[in-house]
């Protein structure tokens, strides 16, 4: 049982990077020179030299790289490039965080990522927001909270979900 705990805590730590990876890679994007071509390979001499720095270790093989791997590759490095330091060192630490997961708790992110990104906007605002808030909490209050869902039953954690929906609404905020 500990093992799932920790399974799945990882798993849900994994999550919670993605989603902060979305909202810290939507203004890079927002930010980024635009899309590359979809349908059509990119010539390296076209990437600008910060670019051809970043992608370097690929130089010798782009032009036999399948388009859609070049453009993969482009959109990464563009938005990395589009990041500042901070937002950089960010995301090398949930990235080494990744690594340290194993298979099977890479596997239930992507699935739990999917999951979210199938939310409607509306609906991955608020996980965002109560990602926020919980990373708010200090680490004691987020400690009780874990104990409190884990050992609630499933009727209690019902009634726990619908007093946090009734509390929305008379705060005047849409619940899910």
């Amino acid at each position: 049982m500990s093992n799932f705990r920790h399974t799945r805590r990882a798993a849900l730590a994994a999550m919670f990077a993605v989603g902060m990876h979305l909202a810290t890679a939507s203004r890079a994007r927002a930010e980024a020179p635009p899309a590359v071509n979809a349908a059509a390979p990119t010539a390296w001499s076209s990437l600008s030299p910060e670019e051809q720095k970043a992608l370097s270790r690929y130089s010798e093989k782009w032009n036999s790289m399948p388009a859609d791997q070049q453009q993969r590759l482009v959109r990464g490095t563009r938005r990395w490039l589009s990041m500042t330091p901070e937002q950089q060192q960010k995301a090398k630490q949930r990235y080494a965080r990744w690594k340290e997961l194993s298979p099977e708790q890479k596997e239930l992110a992507r699935k739990r990522w999917h999951k979210y990104r199938e939310l409607p906007p509306d609906q991955q605002a608020r996980v965002r927001e109560n990602y926020h808030r919980f990373k708010n909490l200090t680490p004691e209050q987020r400690q009780r909270l874990r104990e409190r869902w884990q050992n609630a039953s499933p009727e209690e954690r019902q009634r726990m979900l619908d007093r946090r929906r009734q509390r929305m609404q008379r705060q005047g905020r849409p619940t899910q």
